[in-house]
């Protein structure tokens, strides 16, 4: 891996997670400390970061929380409609798994005046639903990640132990056939898993920007996945590749 990819997945690891120690990031990009350790001066040079000693953490992470604010937000319009399209397959009386994630989010605020169970990692999500009369929330436990506000960890995940619901919606951060889904976090990787052992159907919902993408780690093969939700900017080529490999694809326009 090039510097400049490794400093990028750094970035995206702290974007995830908020903060990251020296020490951690050595093992897991098998390096050395000091590298690592310029890698974390470079990106605090470009002010994306703040240093700490044994390591660093995202930069704005503390206003991001006491507002109660997702970090990753782009793409919003793409999102709404894809959480739109969701509703199609909700019913009242369906139990559902939200994973925590912008999407997500979208696809929670469109659920107002449904009768359903919503069990979620998203602090976020269990707070906006929390008020509605017909909605019955229960939030796993976990370490807590604060740009995502979400739970995460073997905690959260075993909570999901034992469980069986109709409709999982899905988060990713990255879609490609060689890896799979992936994810910035390694601590969500088991939640993930979980959450699709505990669901009955499960919906990837993801904008067309993340399709053809990878992160740092991976959950596994597409087959684990009954559905993608995405809006119409997928690429054709990449519509082939999903349709070519038996992946079912809905869009959301």
């Amino acid at each position: 891996m090039l510097p400049n990819q490794r400093r990028d997945k750094i970035l995206e690891l702290l974007q995830e997670d908020g903060s990251a120690k020296v020490l951690d990031l050595a093992k897991l990009f098998k390096v050395t400390e000091v590298t690592i350790r310029q890698d974390l001066e470079k990106l605090e040079h470009e002010d994306l970061i703040i240093r700490e000693h044994g390591g660093a953490y995202l930069k704005n992470v503390k206003q991001q929380v006491s507002t109660f604010s997702l970090a990753h937000q782009e793409n919003l319009d793409k999102k709404e409609l894809i959480a739109l399209k969701c509703l199609d397959f909700i019913e009242n009386g369906d139990t559902i798994i939200l994973d925590s994630g912008s999407t997500t989010t979208e696809i929670a605020k469109k659920l107002k005046g449904k009768k359903l169970t919503v069990i979620t990692n998203a602090l976020n999500i269990a707070l906006m639903l929390g008020v509605e009369p017909g909605i019955e929330v229960i939030v796993t436990g976990g370490e807590f990640k604060p740009p995502t506000l979400s739970l995460t960890g073997q905690k959260a995940a075993d909570f999901f132990k034992g469980l069986h619901v109709q409709k999982l919606f899905l988060a990713t951060a990255g879609i490609s056939l060689k890896a799979g889904l992936t994810y910035p976090s390694i601590s969500d990787i088991a939640v993930k898993k979980a959450m699709i052992d505990a669901a009955e159907t499960t919906y990837l919902v993801a904008d067309s920007t993340k399709i053809g993408k990878s992160s740092l780690a991976s959950l596994g093969a597409l087959s684990n996945i009954d559905y993608i939700i995405t809006d119409k900017g997928i690429q054709n080529k990449d519509r082939k590749i999903l349709k070519d490999n038996d992946i079912e694809l809905i869009i959301a326009s």
